[in-house]
């Protein structure tokens, strides 16, 4: 049994949005800085966030609009209302990440200055990986109608260890990948600037940045498994769930940046995202005998992740004024 995946995107439209992407790496590398290593301000990052965010908006109103004047109004609010609703997905879930990156530079102690180029080739990489996890996951579902039910079925499974291991903090010592790559590469006692390798007496070495970089990568894979899955509970176009994907992406380094010096404040965003896992599969599991709106969903998703934000920074804030008055 197989289900049928209709897109309104036309080659020119695939082309032109890959071609957007490629030009947006190619003005952050070349352009704004992006081979000079630099710290990246609370000021850079914000503005960053909110080009990401307006480019999403902008995106998401032209398709409104492209497809107001060639399918009609409600095809066009539904596919707009779809990428909406994976666009926050995806950006919620990609959250969980910069915890993630966290983790990795705090144990590796990458210089601030050295962290904004190893994202950005991790956002390539990530862009390339994804690409192919998602044209698998369009073939999957287009073949085996079943296979929603067992994204759906993982989901809620991801969903519950999330729950149980939210505070959980892995240890990297033990990470198999990293002491695989220790047993096997020459690997330089400390950075040598941005590169990933070096020549010494002919011989060449790995750096820290090689290894930080490889794990931000399998990091990446990790959680892709978890949110592209995920957008198919409200689309199974590969256009919107190829485009919501890589606007969340994008904007993930500079949300990044915006973020890293509170994240401890943002605790309870673990058990948000868990709650967003189980709601999407569930609503995957349940979609035989319910089909929920898009709006639902969307109005469900977003107000999980405030509540999770609002309750995070209440918390922290009575925490702050508890220490306070004990001293």
């Amino acid at each position: 049994m197989s289900t049928n995946i209709d897109s309104f995107a036309t080659g020119p439209m695939w082309a032109g949005f890959i071609a957007f992407v490629l030009g947006m790496l190619a003005l952050d590398l070349f352009v704004f800085g992006g081979r000079k290593a630099h710290r990246v301000t609370v000021k850079e990052s914000l503005a960053w966030v909110i080009a990401w965010v307006c480019l999403a908006l902008l995106f998401a109103g032209l398709l409104w609009w492209y497809l107001n004047g060639t399918q009609g109004a409600e095809v066009a609010q539904r596919k707009t209302l779809e990428f909406i609703a994976g666009y926050l997905i995806e950006q919620s879930l990609s959250v969980d990440n910069m915890f993630v990156f966290l983790m990795i530079f705090g144990y590796f102690a990458v210089p601030p200055e050295l962290q904004r180029r190893v994202l950005l080739y991790g956002v390539l990489g990530a862009i390339v990986m994804r690409a192919g996890m998602i044209l698998a996951g369009v073939w999957l579902v287009s073949e085996f109608a079943w296979a929603l039910y067992v994204f759906g079925a993982f989901l809620v499974i991801t969903g519950i260890k999330m729950l149980i291991f939210a505070d959980h903090q892995p240890d990297l010592e033990k990470n198999p990948l990293l002491r695989w790559l220790r047993g096997h590469l020459r690997i330089t006692p400390s950075f040598q600037g941005e590169s990933f390798f070096v020549r010494q007496n002919g011989i060449v070495w790995a750096t820290p940045m090689f290894l930080v970089l490889i794990l931000i990568e399998a990091s990446d894979v990790v959680f892709a498994v978890d949110s592209i899955p995920a957008i198919f509970a409200v689309t199974t176009d590969p256009f919107i769930v190829f485009t919501s994907n890589i606007f969340a992406i994008m904007g993930l380094r500079a949300l990044y940046f915006l973020l890293a010096g509170v994240a401890d404040r943002f605790h309870l965003l673990k058990y948000g995202l868990a709650l967003v896992l189980l709601f999407i599969g569930g609503k995957m599991l349940a979609a035989p005998w319910f089909h929920m709106p898009i709006q639902w969903s969307l109005g469900i998703v977003g107000s999980i992740i405030v509540i999770s934000v609002v309750a995070s920074l209440a918390l922290s804030k009575a925490k702050t004024v508890a220490t306070g008055e004990a001293a």
